[in-house]
């Protein structure tokens, strides 16, 4: 699976925008968990104390925003590319 992430937070992943990681599972929880293992900073960024993602972190699958779809249950598939975008606001 290939997760891409933004420059603001390539610097918590070593300051690589895309990865490649073997999810050790079939959900996007088990993508998360191999990433966090790898990047623990990272994964602090895109999930919560209670392993929930973060308010206001966007998680796209294969262009799908997952809170429209199974949140960290969503299925990934060979090839699948996860987007992580956090949230921009200002005035």
């Amino acid at each position: 699976m290939q997760v891409v992430l933004p420059g603001v937070l390539a610097d918590l992943a070593g300051g690589r925008r895309e990865l490649d990681v073997d999810p050790g599972g079939a959900t996007l929880a088990d993508l998360l968990d191999t990433l966090a293992g790898q990047h623990p900073l990272l994964g602090r960024r895109i999930r919560d104390e209670a392993g929930q993602l973060r308010r206001f972190v966007n998680v796209y699958v294969d262009g799908d925003d997952v809170r429209y779809e199974q949140g960290l249950a969503t299925a990934l598939r060979d090839g699948t590319q996860v987007h992580v975008l956090p949230s921009i606001a200002g005035g």
